[in-house]
């Protein structure tokens, strides 16, 4: 891939620029990150390319350097960079009404929600937050909410081991990573933790104590690892059975990560709540909590609220992702595409490479031992942005638009990256 700030023009499309260097001949990107780790807290480290534009699905960062980006900012950017409908949504909106707080309301927030529950089939109200973490805060609050007003003595979560549901003090009670979750204990909740995919286990847990069951259609942070076949359903049945709500974490997943536009949906199962963001605001940030049937109505006046949740842009954002998905069948050439990555991957034969994993642009370059860290960096090296998400996983989720051709270019070059980080 070229090293040049060149870069199609097309509507909303940044202005290309020459990269500069400081006066001492430091590069822009370099230069920036030595600001970033002065200025900002140390929780993330300081990350390796720093981003300056984007078309499509390629990034060009400060020095000019260009990337095809398989990463879309952890799955958040559905339509790619500066794609033209969100920048013409965004646009007006925000020249008409940026904020107007929960105390008002405005055309783009109920549009969303009754789009979303269309899209879903189901009778249900839709909570508007800021993020997934917060969608699951709400979740969290409406399932106790919900089995309270019901019952009483039902107060115990079940959830899996090696899950992850976010990092604000409710959410990650419920979040089964205990090297992220330790340091923080002990939490209000209790939590009955279940090995992943164990529908038996799954099933001995939720007794009628449980208030509720969270889960997530595929484990995301932890590798892309999708539930065995069969063990949504028995989820489904274990909390009827036991009259606890069922809740599935489509943060990741949702909005057509997979080619549908929920992954319960393939499955044929209806949950009580779901939870959505990350690629439903396209970059802008939003999470929704949707509450299904009686936990629509779960929620009394006060029971809980955000002052950004609903933001007219952000809603603007989504209504835009949506539509575009629907007007240019994206759907569909996530199930195309994904299918050439999974089929393109399992066919190289490489002494690093053990395998691939996962459903529509949502993948896991599985390897046979932890090398994900030097193949994350050699596949940088060659212009590619991917994710290591595991010591023995590389994580694949590109823009939903990636198409046939940007796919064959990482296939042809992923045997050299490979042979790059073996090297290493």
């Amino acid at each position: 891939m070229s090293e040049t700030s060149a870069m199609p023009s097309s509507p909303g499309a940044a202005t290309p620029r020459t990269p500069r260097s400081s006066a001492d001949g430091e590069k822009r990107g370099s230069a920036l990150q030595k600001r970033f780790a002065a200025a900002l807290m140390p929780n993330y480290g300081v990350p390796p390319v720093a981003i300056a534009r984007g078309q499509g699905s390629r990034v060009w960062d400060l020095d000019g350097k260009e990337y095809l980006d398989l990463i879309a900012g952890i799955a958040v950017s559905a339509l790619g960079h500066a794609h033209p409908a969100l920048v013409s949504a965004v646009s007006a909106q925000v020249a008409k009404v940026a904020h107007t707080s929960n105390l008002f309301l405005h055309e783009p927030e109920v549009a969303l929600a009754e789009k979303l529950l269309s899209l879903l089939g189901e009778d249900g109200r839709v909570f508007f937050s800021n993020s997934g973490t917060e969608a699951n805060e709400a979740a969290i609050k409406l399932v106790l909410r919900k089995q309270a007003a019901a019952t009483s003595g039902r107060n115990v979560i079940v959830a899996a081991d090696h899950s992850f549901h976010g990092r604000s003090l409710g959410s990650l009670a419920i979040t089964g990573k205990e090297s992220i979750r330790a340091p923080f204990a002990p939490f209000g909740l209790t939590v009955r933790w279940v090995p992943y995919g164990d529908a038996d286990a799954l099933a001995a847990a939720v007794t009628p104590d449980v208030a509720g069951v969270f889960l997530e259609p595929t484990l995301g942070e932890s590798g892309v690892i999708p539930a065995p076949a069969g063990y949504l359903r028995a989820a489904r049945d274990a909390a009827t059975a036991a009259g606890a709500a069922l809740v599935l974490d489509e943060i990741q997943s949702g909005i057509g990560r997979t080619g549908a536009w929920f992954a319960c949906q393939a499955e044929g199962i209806v949950p009580d709540v779901i939870t959505l963001a990350k690629g439903l605001g396209g970059g802008l940030p939003i999470g929704a909590c949707i509450g299904i049937g009686e936990y629509g109505t779960g929620f009394a006046a006060g029971d809980h609220g955000s002052t950004f949740g609903g933001n007219p842009v952000s809603c603007a954002a989504a209504l835009a992702v949506i539509d575009t998905i629907v007007a240019e069948g994206i759907l569909g050439n996530v199930i195309k595409v994904g299918a050439q990555l999974i089929d393109g991957i399992a066919a190289i034969d490489h002494p690093l490479l053990a395998g691939v994993r996962g459903s529509g642009l949502w993948l896991a370059a599985v390897l046979s031992g932890d090398h994900s860290a030097p193949v994350a960096v050699a596949a940088r090296e060659r212009g590619f942005l991917v994710n290591p998400v595991q010591p023995d996983a590389i994580r694949i989720a590109p823009p939903l638009i990636l198409s046939a051709a940007e796919a064959e270019e990482f296939l042809t070059a992923f045997p050299a990256i490979l042979d790059a980080a073996r090297g290493a």
